[in-house]
């Protein structure tokens, strides 16, 4: 099995923050120590076209303290040497990924540990920019489903799929919106009967109970901007909030069934 398909044999909760904001190495440990199963690590990025404030605000803080690309593969290098076991995921949008050549960026992926990355902003029509690289070093291309991705359009996002298939919950950005949750068990319902990969559901998961939720019925839960917002309100003192609220969410997914 890989980290990735070991994380989702129950339901695990993924938990994301931005690479260069704050400490990150710190807030990583603070993740890991409170439970999250998966990590994500988002790419800072100038224009995050799908992220609300929360991450953009994340972005922006990442990329005035000079976070470059490099930097992010450097901080996925050392939590791969503490981390073995943990899956992690680099997420993030295509210009940071593909400038200096899909095939770099696959490698250098390869070289400090990645399970998998989500690139926004190529969609499956576009795979040849970055998938095929990815799959050539045994990297994950995540894809994202949305509530408007019909039964047309569900097995192009599946194909060449690998690692979880992100179920966005809401048509709109990262933050503080919220899907009903008996559109989310249907959406959950209808993907799963497509496809063997695990299915994690994000956007607007802000507390134990709604984390509660979504694990009945969902692979994985997704956890980002309440986390984002902790590293821009505490600053260096963030590891302690930041573990106190993935405890509480890991907790929460992990005995919702």
């Amino acid at each position: 099995m890989t980290r990735l398909s070991s994380a989702f044999s129950s339901p695990a909760l993924v938990a994301f923050i931005t690479a260069g904001d704050g400490d990150t190495a710190a807030n990583l440990d603070a993740l890991v120590e409170g439970g999250a199963d998966v990590i994500e690590l988002g790419m800072p990025f100038t224009d995050p076209m799908a992220d609300g404030p929360a991450i953009q605000a994340a972005n922006i803080r990442s990329l005035d303290a000079g976070t470059t690309t490099a930097d992010v593969i450097a901080i996925a290098a050392v939590f791969r040497d503490r981390y073995p076991e943990v899956p992690l995921v680099l997420m993030g949008y295509a210009n940071p990924m593909v400038r200096r050549g899909a095939a770099w960026f696959a490698a250098e992926c390869k070289r400090c540990g990645v399970d998998g990355v989500i690139c926004v902003d190529i969609p499956p029509e576009e795979d040849a920019e970055l998938g095929p690289s990815l799959r050539t070093m045994d990297i994950a291309p995540i894809r994202l489903a949305t509530p408007t991705t019909d039964a047309k359009r569900l097995p192009q996002v599946l194909q060449g799929s690998d690692g979880f298939l992100y179920y966005v919950s809401v048509a709109g950005i990262t933050g503080k919106q919220q899907a009903a949750q008996a559109s989310i068990e249907e959406a959950v319902a209808r993907l799963k009967s497509a496809t063997d990969l695990p299915v994690a559901v994000g956007f607007g998961v802000r507390t134990p109970e709604q984390a509660a939720d979504i694990a009945r019925v969902a692979d994985g839960v997704v956890v980002g901007s309440a986390l984002v917002e902790l590293v821009g309100r505490h600053g260096k003192d963030a590891p302690d909030a930041l573990r106190e609220l993935t405890s509480a969410l890991a907790d929460a997914v992990h005995t919702a069934r």
